[in-house]
């Protein structure tokens, strides 16, 4: 089993918006999070623009086909949620099941935070399992749920052979700051305080338990550059 951290975007603080590849032994392609649409790459440039820097190879297609992998092969697309730095380029796989909590899907169909990405994973014809609660998707990878920063967001746990269980925190603990449940800060995006520090509680809580060896934090700028980017890889 192999886990490549793919960077699709860099904030002008220099936090990430990272994606996941993880390839099983049976080689089974699983991505976590797609980043944002295709249309922002190189929107950076434009006179005044503040948003975040993309260039054509950050874009998730390329990224993936830096490690030989195309969008028709991958099987499952995790969401862990519909916040557009995470959900922007979904449709870019048609042919993958996405793999969503039930919870958030239910929110995400009506609330406005949700509107700008709801047609890149709300369409025809697309492929969806909800799932309720933490679940094994397949043997070594865990989807955790951790509501708070949205309701039903997700988290993943990837057990590699070699470099043992690692925690994709995602948007539930951003960075390595925010490992304390009772003191962590609570960003603007957080839209349930008490279930953040809850889910916090719980992720720490998991790490210590099943012996995580690395904790990837969602947005975490001091953290990203120490860790192996795609074409590398954990195993």
């Amino acid at each position: 089993m192999r886990l490549y951290l793919l960077q699709l975007a860099l904030m002008g603080s220099g936090s990430p918006v990272p994606g996941y590849l993880i390839q099983t032994d049976d080689g089974t392609n699983i991505l976590v999070d797609t980043g944002y649409p295709r249309s922002m790459v190189g929107a950076h440039r434009q006179p005044g623009a503040t948003g975040p820097r993309i260039e054509e190879e950050d874009f998730v297609v390329n990224r993936l086909a830096s490690v030989g992998v195309a969008p028709e092969d991958i099987t499952y697309l995790v969401c862990t949620h519909f916040d557009v730095d995470h959900a922007g380029s979904h449709d870019a796989f048609p042919d993958a099941e996405m793999v969503v909590q039930r919870e958030h899907y239910a929110v995400a169909r009506e609330h406005p935070r949700f509107a700008g990405t709801r047609e890149r994973w709300d369409r025809p014809g697309a492929r969806l399992r909800l799932v309720d609660g933490d679940t094994e998707l397949v043997p070594g990878v865990e989807l955790i749920e951790s509501g708070g920063h949205v309701p039903g967001h997700q988290a993943v746990l990837v057990r590699l052979p070699e470099t043992g269980p690692v925690l994709l925190a995602i948007d539930a603990i951003n960075s390595a700051s925010q490992l304390d449940p009772d003191t962590r800060s609570i960003g603007p995006y957080d839209m349930d305080e008490a279930g953040v520090r809850a889910s916090t509680r719980k992720l720490t809580d998991l790490a210590k338990r099943e012996g995580v060896t690395l904790i990837v934090h969602g947005h975490d700028a001091q953290q990203w550059p120490t860790l192996k980017h795609a074409p590398e890889w954990y195993e």
